[in-house]
């Protein structure tokens, strides 16, 4: 590939990338220049090659044996602006979801308020329709645009998205680059106390001081996650370096010095546990990638 311009790194550790702070190296680890050069990089590399894509890693547990082929991580410098136009917002999707609302408001456009709330990058929150405080990714997403394994840039409409709770149906081998939302013009003042609002639930309900992976079981229909493992007498367990929070045990933590098994496992023996109090099977939100040692 000699028109590559990105950075490609061999064996390099992505725990430094997820915010559990655990994990082992990429095989190959590939930080596009821009969009060209990302669609350049997937048309000339080899199709036996699998792929992944990382954001800020706030959901992601990577094995400790690492993951082979190559990782591709999109830098905020080159697809991380934000910009708005209306009442509607465009975003690279190496953006924080947190700045996209932080750009809403400064243009006096509301209802993009819930993004401050995640703690994730747009590109993330297009693939898991990810949502906060009543609203979803799924209720302001006017469009957006990936590249394709081939190369190949796309665009999809919000209903091309098939979203649905914490996912959505457009091929795991699209790599998101933009997204455009959709705002409305809303009284600055209103659109603050909102946001301050949803950051004053997180502070007050969820440990986000801690090496933490969001949100780790999707919410059954008709139940909240946090309540049946709470009653299946599982907050504050321990296994390894990990551990159910005390403050909201929806969440993981690494208290210092966890492998990516300690926590995975303390996850699997908390959905076991659950399911023998409650007869409810959990399904992880967090996302589980690699090869385990």
């Amino acid at each position: 590939m000699p028109k590559l311009r990105g950075r490609l790194l061999a064996n390099e550790s992505l725990a430094p990338l997820t915010w559990f702070r655990v994990g082992g190296p990429a095989q190959v680890l590939f930080t596009p220049a821009d969009e060209d050069d990302l669609a350049y990089f997937l048309k000339h590399l080899p199709r036996e090659l699998p792929v992944y894509v990382v954001g800020v890693g706030s959901n992601l547990i990577v094995r400790d044996g690492g993951i082979s082929g190559v990782v591709i991580r999109l830098s905020p410098r080159a697809f991380g602006e934000v910009s708005a136009e209306g009442d509607s917002v465009v975003a690279g999707t190496a953006a924080l979801d947190k700045r996209v609302a932080e750009a809403a408001a400064s243009a006096n456009i509301g209802g993009l308020e819930f993004y401050f709330g995640i703690p994730g990058t747009i590109g993330g929150a297009l693939r898991m329709n990810a949502g906060a405080n009543g609203s979803e990714t799924k209720d302001a997403l006017i469009g957006a645009t990936g590249i394709d394994r081939e190369g190949r840039r796309h665009s999809f409409v919000n209903a091309d998205m098939k979203f649905a709770y914490r996912t959505s149906g457009v091929d795991s081998s699209i790599i998101f680059t933009t997204a455009r939302f959709q705002g409305r013009v809303a009284a600055p003042d209103a659109i603050r106390a909102r946001m301050q609002e949803v950051q004053s639930h997180r502070e007050t309900a969820q440990p986000i001081r801690e090496k933490t992976g969001g949100s780790t079981f999707k919410n059954p229909p008709g139940h909240s996650a946090w309540k049946l493992i709470d009653a299946a007498g599982c907050r504050g367990l321990r296994l390894g370096g990990a551990q159910v929070s005390e403050m909201h045990c929806n969440f993981l933590i690494n208290t210092g010095e966890a492998t990516a098994h300690d926590i995975e496992t303390l996850g699997e023996t908390v959905r076991a546990r659950v399911k023998d109090a409650s007869g409810i099977e959990l399904q992880w939100e967090i996302k589980r990638v690699g090869i385990s040692e």
